[in-house]
């Protein structure tokens, strides 16, 4: 029973990092829907390749040297801000294009490249590795039902939801739950945009002004700790 909690667990946060609004699933939603689903699934998988190699420097303990070092954290910060405005740029520009026209002759190789530069240069991500992605790899158990304040005391609900940390069964659910969001995210994307004649460039107006926001605020992010 454990084991399928932690299995269902790890899912449920991997869904969690990767499905809320940011950079990343802006250029996701871009390449779905100029460039296919085989496009918009490659720039998913650059973003979880990102995960991956913060989940292999998380085991080494390299990610901490990130949060002792503001000023090298200031420049990832800085380099990504720059670059989502970059590509904030790109799917400005790209309104004017359609579909068809485009998918011929674009490299579909080119959204893994992006959403991977800008995913090790996301001060969110690197924060999710420092705090929850290493209490995931601390072994251990966490009873997260008895932790919830509003039925924490009723005892019969003790140890119904218990979770093990630091169990490759979470770490595989986790990575299984960014996995079905980047299959199933673009897949949505197509299906929508082959029905709605008006879609591609809702969505391509939408990716550059998210991109735009997130490269603002990390700007302002990177001023601040290096100013």
């Amino acid at each position: 029973m454990t084991v399928a909690v932690t299995l269902i667990a790890g899912v449920v946060f991997g869904l969690a990092l990767a499905a809320p609004p940011g950079p990343m699933n802006a250029i996701i939603a871009e390449e779905s829907v100029f460039r296919g689903w085989g496009a918009g699934f490659k720039a998913g998988l650059g973003a979880m390749s990102a995960d991956v190699l913060f989940f292999v420097l998380a085991l080494l303990g390299v990610v901490s040297i990130v949060e002792q070092f503001p000023t090298l954290r200031g420049v990832m910060v800085a380099i990504g801000g720059l670059l989502m405005l970059y590509f904030a740029y790109g799917a400005a520009t790209s309104v004017k294009e359609t579909f068809k026209t485009t998918a011929a002759v674009d490299d579909e190789t080119k959204g893994f490249r992006k959403a991977f530069v800008l995913a090790i240069t996301n001060p969110y991500q690197i924060i999710f590795w420092l705090t929850i992605g290493v209490g995931l790899l601390q072994p251990g158990q966490l009873d997260v039902l008895s932790e919830l304040p509003s039925i924490g005391g009723l005892g019969e609900l003790t140890g119904q939801f218990v979770v093990e940390t630091g169990s490759p069964t979470l770490i595989i659910g986790f990575f299984v739950g960014i996995a079905l969001w980047i299959v199933g995210f673009p897949a949505t994307l197509v299906t929508v945009d082959d029905r709605v004649e008006a879609f591609t460039p809702i969505v391509a107006i939408g990716s550059a002004l998210a991109l735009a926001f997130f490269g603002v605020v990390f700007l302002i992010d990177a001023w601040t700790t290096l100013v």
